[in-house]
């Protein structure tokens, strides 16, 4: 998937790392439905608080913007999150009897801390493409995941999580993210954004949420 121009070349400078992310044992689990339950459960609590501090830092990003189409953007993001996301996540541990109030009282894991406060770190430290570089990773890595997914993964218990990524509205919402990096890309770094000297920087952040990303994986199946 590209999902734009930038991404593709963030992604290919993430190297190693992004394989490790989105061909993890625990996606390759979900595919063909050998991921133990339990793991997957843990994920899911942990993702669920997870995707608070996702919402918070595109929260942040609304007031990192520079115009209000980034801002409708990036607010359009955190409803999504908000009120679409999470009612996945809240739904699956419901039928294993896992209750809101428990989610939400669960402690989050190491990696989970390291991830969300590296995240809002690059928000509040640097700018506007500081904290979409920190950002990209989960948003088109999972939409990547789902597509792939969609056309690979034949019967498994989870479906559900596949067909939430893979459907039309996710990949729209790739698409339209990717549209929003690669408009603030130019309107920051010119035409020739590779040439910058903030684009090591850049690609960096995004190799280190990259590398977080795999390493949530991992917890869910410790």
């Amino acid at each position: 998937m590209s999902y734009g121009e930038t991404f593709p070349l963030w992604r290919a400078g993430a190297g190693k790392a992004w394989r490790a992310y989105t061909r993890h044992a625990f996606v390759e689990g979900l595919r063909d439905g050998s991921l133990p339950r339990a793991a997957y459960l843990r994920y899911m609590v942990q993702d669920y608080l997870f995707l608070v501090h996702f919402s918070r830092a595109w929260a942040l990003a609304v007031t990192k913007a520079d115009t209000l189409d980034e801002m409708r953007a990036c607010a359009a993001t955190v409803d999504a999150l908000l009120n679409e996301e999470m009612r996945l996540h809240l739904r699956s541990c419901a039928e294993a009897g896992i209750t809101e109030g428990e989610i939400t009282t669960a402690e989050e894991e190491l990696q989970n801390l390291a991830y969300t406060r590296y995240v809002l770190d690059a928000g509040h430290s640097g700018d506007f493409l500081d904290l979409l570089a920190a950002l990209a990773p989960c948003v088109l890595g999972y939409g990547e995941i789902g597509a792939r997914l969609g056309e690979e993964a034949g019967e498994t218990p989870y479906r559900d999580w596949i067909e939430t990524y893979a459907s039309a509205e996710y990949q729209r919402t790739c698409h339209e993210v990717g549209a929003l990096i690669d408009g603030a890309v130019a309107r920051r770094l010119g035409d020739a954004p590779e040439s910058s000297p903030r684009w090591p920087r850049l690609c960096a952040r995004f190799a280190t949420a990259t590398r977080l990303e795999a390493e949530f994986w991992s917890m869910g199946m410790s």
